[in-house]
């Protein structure tokens, strides 16, 4: 049981729903990036998805694409992403998830990128452009190495897709609450409670719900459908505003604080 495991069966035990939390790697610089870490974990968080900066992150609207850009721009690459990774794990067992585009793993090796995200401390991968029909050898490769291969199931996706994704997933399975890319948004899809019923009748696993939840309230309303919440953009548009101000992590963390505490107050009874 890996650290993501563990985390979801710890809040099942106690009854509590809990907070995935995304932001770009290296967005303003990497030591932001630990240092974000460090105030996301004292404020509740429960799993932290780190973006790994690419020149084409198709996924993702303006917000994330400006951080993946600020990324890049201060120097970050792939193994200067696993070694915050490692200095955070001197710190902090905070469940960390890689988002990432297949072409940063291609071009590293499969075998190696994995082994050496596994050696750093990372609990699991996000890969946005690797269908699961392509996925047996990385899926053999993330088991062995005892990662978790998160994947995305979306509105559209049909019954007999479910099945095959929930399969292969490990951890948690990310449900896309929203068509088209990630960013903020003023209301939440009425649909959540539908398809999480839907993805629960092919898979025990925790689904967390992401893409587009901007704020307390809303977080409060998606975690009474789901196990887990996802916030990207609302806290990724607050790093951009703050930029390298000094107290830009507390201020971040306090935000972040709230989110948890919104998500801690619903029950799962």
């Amino acid at each position: 049981m890996n650290r993501i495991e563990e985390r979801f069966s710890r809040l099942r035990a106690s009854g509590q729903k809990g907070l995935v939390v995304y932001i770009g790697a290296g967005d303003p610089n990497l030591a932001a990036t630990h240092q974000l870490a460090l105030e996301f974990d004292r404020a509740g968080v429960d799993v932290l998805e780190l973006g790994v900066p690419f020149s084409d992150p198709l996924a993702d609207g303006i917000v994330n694409q400006l951080a993946a850009q600020r990324g890049l721009a201060s120097g970050t690459t792939p193994p200067r992403v696993l070694e915050t990774v490692a200095a955070i794990r001197r710190d902090s067992q905070i469940p960390i998830v890689l988002y990432i585009y297949f072409n940063l793993l291609h071009r590293v090796g499969l075998a190696r990128f994995i082994e050496n995200a596994a050696a750093a401390g990372v609990d699991g991968l996000l890969i946005l452009d690797l269908p699961p029909e392509e996925a047996d050898d990385y899926e053999r490769l993330m088991l062995a190495a005892g990662m978790c291969p998160v994947w995305l199931i979306a509105p559209t996706t049909p019954d007999s897709r479910i099945e095959r994704i929930a399969r292969r997933a490990r951890g948690f399975i990310y449900y896309v609450s929203r068509e088209g890319v990630t960013g903020m948004q003023s209301t939440v899809s009425t649909s959540i409670g539908e398809m999480t019923d839907r993805i629960r009748r092919h898979s025990p696993l925790p689904i967390a719900v992401g893409f587009g939840i901007s704020n307390p309230a809303q977080a409060r309303e998606v975690a009474t459908h789901a196990e887990a919440i996802v916030v990207g953009s609302a806290i990724v548009n607050r790093i951009a505003e703050q930029g390298l101000d000094p107290s830009m992590p507390a201020t971040v963390g306090a935000f972040v604080r709230s989110l948890s505490e919104a998500v801690r107050s619903v029950s799962t009874s």
